[in-house]
């Protein structure tokens, strides 16, 4: 095979490439010609077989103060650009499915540049590159025939696991939930010859390191040996040599992506999301830093994406009265030590920050633990206050804190109920929203703390009870663990995860709690809270003789500018829809969660199933999910975008075609999102102007690719009008 490069022509500062591949077959002769300016690469992928579509290619450098990377897709002809790159020689190299990773060539910005692309010879070495859901969708999930479960003398499989749905989500909420099943640092052993079988090994790997003892707990509920010996099996599998199916390699829209990636945190930082701009302003903080919330050691982190520099700030906590300080509230130990630790403490972290959300002024709002769980006393029963006369709480395990970039200074803010996600409300002034993993939903009447600084006096919540007797308001009610009493209200049960403001409604918020099958709330907080407060819930169909497709565990949660709630099915892997519009029943004695099929549509997300799944069990999970309300990405308006946390990707979905944009995080390998954000730089330069930004949010950062040194990463995802737009 000969290769035959001629460039020729600078127009106005463009290069102008023509590039002409002869190969031996003529019927694989392409005779191509690119544009490039001189801060892009561009060029031909090409292998023995001609031009390679659909592959990605990868150019990273360490020459600025972080890691920095750029990926984007080769066309039908197996051209590409890399465009807009900083100043800095490149590593320059070819992954894609049915490939080997190709040679890196060292290259710099207004070159043009030729790649040989490098054919896997086995179907174990090409599936090396396959996201972890697909190697994930070979473990063998008992069949729906062995539940409910016997327990330890009769299946090994817990009696509280009623359903094959129950196992499945018990799979996902307590593994997948933490970072990527399926990756090499899973899928395998690191140490095999130390053990006996492998099922010993997978019972000592599930204790080990700081989270040893939440891992054996999780896996305790589904019937440990059981799901032991369901792990063992599917890595003696694979080490013997099985392998998935293969993916698709990307297509139409998903050509066209750009990947921007920075480096930030450390080598054992855990960052759990990222906030670019205020959700209801996608102009706020135009070209600013992104900033992360490192969940390991208290600190918020952010990246200046202009500049590329990344920088961090710690968040404090106070001190409790009489220890000095709450650190002593942190287990110091570990029933193993980490494969990759040993038995260093590597999490230090009594605040736990989470969530970042900005606000119009560019300050970053985070939900945080700045003391320790027991409430004061005007939280609690007894108290004048009259939230806690309503419903007295004694204990929150996070709070609020907020970080001004403008005078360089974290506030740290008192609440009595606990703290988990938050979003600012639409009203007239300002309101921030917090979910609790608990039995309420609260809130902060921003400018009241601001104007008081009394958080007693700005902070509100509701537990969420249900007109279940169908009067109109809430009078009596019932407990969560109580039996129903049609004559009265009832409280539901606690869990209240994702949480959404509704646009459309004054003093309204929806939240989301996970679960078979899980539901989704509407609270009305009203004009006199709490004794306003009203409730309504929605289940998925699941055993609905009225729905022809069955979902649960609801987890993220978002909404649509007109009031559609999208919420991502973590456990039987869907991206769901829910108009209440369409629903007859609101409230009332019929109103049992399963009551409002209509209101649901059920789309079902790319990739492969579990095996011994006949229902639907994707293999991937989805922490969360997000609406782009402001065409941020360039996919349109109110697109809603669920994280492919096991599949390397965000997933996009249009309703109007019904087909998911898969946007594909190929290098490095183990992208697991918990969140992402939008953001509008400059509205006059297309799409350049525009990007969502997500992170690898995973706990154990090690497991992705590159093992343990590796740092986390940030992910800005561009779409162009075509796959050589520079």
């Amino acid at each position: 095979m000969q290769r035959c490069l001629q460039a020729f022509g600078v127009i106005a500062g463009t290069v102008v490439i023509a590039t002409t591949l002869t190969y031996t077959n003529p019927k694989l002769t392409a005779q191509v010609s690119l544009n490039i300016d001189d801060d892009d690469i561009g060029g031909v992928v090409y292998s023995e077989n001609g031009p390679e579509a659909g592959v990605w290619v990868i150019a990273e450098t360490d020459k600025f103060d972080t890691g920095f990377r750029k990926i984007v897709v080769t066309n039908d002809k197996g051209q590409y650009v890399l465009p807009d790159l900083p100043d800095a020689p490149y590593q320059v190299w070819v992954r894609g499915y049915g490939l080997k990773d190709s040679t890196q060539v060292t290259a710099s910005p207004g070159a043009s540049l030729d790649l040989r692309a490098i054919e896997a010879t086995t179907p174990e070495e090409a599936a090396q590159i396959y996201p972890a859901n697909y190697w994930y969708s070979l473990v063998e999930v008992p069949p729906a025939t062995e539940f409910p479960g016997t327990g330890e003398n009769g299946n090994g499989i817990s009696p509280t696991m009623r359903n094959q749905a129950a196992w499945i989500d018990g799979l996902k909420q307590g593994c997948q939930l933490c970072h990527q099943l399926g990756n090499q640092a899973t899928r395998e052993l690191l140490n095999p010859s130390e053990f006996d079988s492998t099922e010993a090994a997978w019972s000592h790997r599930v204790r080990v390191g700081q989270r040893g003892a939440m891992m054996s707990g999780g896996l305790r509920r589904l019937g440990e040996d059981r799901a032991v010996a369901m792990y063992a099996n599917w890595t003696d599998r694979i080490m013997a040599g099985e392998v998935p199916s293969a993916p698709p390699r990307p297509k139409g829209l998903e050509r066209n992506v750009v990947l921007t990636q920075w480096e930030w945190g450390g080598e054992t930082s855990y960052i759990h999301d990222e906030i670019a701009t205020d959700k209801r302003n996608p102009h706020v903080n135009a070209g600013g830093p992104i900033y992360g919330v490192e969940f390991a050691s208290d600190s918020l982190v952010w990246v200046d994406p202009v500049t590329n520099e990344a920088k961090d700030v710690h968040i404090p906590v106070r001190d409790i009265p009489g220890t000095g300080d709450f650190r002593s509230y942190i287990a110091q130990e570990m029933p193993e030590p980490s494969l990759y630790w040993g038995d260093e403490l590597i999490w230090d972290n009594p605040g736990n920050p989470h969530n970042p959300m900005m606000d119009g002024q560019g300050r970053i709002w985070m939900t945080h633990q700045i003391r320790g769980p027991g409430n004061p006393a005007w939280c609690q029963a007894g108290s004048t206050n009259r939230f806690a006369q309503h419903y007295p709480l004694t204990r929150a395990a996070r709070h609020i804190a907020y970080y001004d970039p403008s005078t360089e200074e974290v506030e740290l803010i008192d609440t009595c109920f606990n703290t988990h996600h938050l979003q600012f409300g639409f009203e007239d002034s300002e309101r921030l929203y917090l979910s609790s993993v608990g039995p309420v939903i609260g809130w902060l009447d921003v400018e009241v703390y601001q104007d008081t600084g009394d958080p007693q006096a700005a902070q509100g919540w509701c537990p969420i009870i249900v007109d279940t007797n169908g009067d109109g308001q809430i009078t009596e009610w019932i407990g969560r663990g109580d039996a129903l009493d049609p004559t009265k209200d009832k409280e539901l049960g606690a869990g209240w995860y994702g949480i959404v403001p509704d646009p459309t409604a004054d003093n309204v918020v929806w939240a989301a709690s996970g679960g078979v099958p899980g539901q989704i709330v509407r609270l009305s907080i009203g004009e006199n809270p709490p004794e306003t407060c009203i409730a309504e819930y929605y289940q998925p169909p699941f055993n609905n003789p009225e729905a022809h497709i069955q979902g649960y565990s609801p987890r993220g949660i978002d909404i649509t500018t007109n009031g559609i709630i999208w919420t991502a099915l973590s456990g039987s892997g869907h991206l769901a829809s829910f108009d209440r519009s369409q629903c007859t029943v609101l409230n009332g004695p019929t109103a049992t969660g399963q009551h409002c099929p209509q209101g649901w549509t059920l789309h079902a997300t790319p990739g492969p199933q579990m095996k011994g799944v006949t229902d639907h069990g994707s293999a991937d999970f989805h922490y969360y999910n997000w609406v782009d309300q402001h065409d941020t990405l360039g996919l349109g308006r109110n697109v809603p975008i669920a994280t492919g946390s096991t599949s390397d990707s965000l997933l996009a979905f249009l309703p109007d075609q019904k087909e998911f944009v898969v946007l594909r995080v190929p290098y490095p390998m183990g992208f697991y999102s918990r969140g992402m954000d939008g953001r509008i730089d400059d509205p006059n330069t297309g799409w350049k102007g525009r990007a969502v930004w997500a992170d690898y949010g995973t706990n154990a950062i090690w497991h992705t690719e590159g093992g343990k040194g590796t740092r986390g990463t940030l992910v800005k995802f561009q779409i162009r009008p075509d796959s050589l737009a520079h």
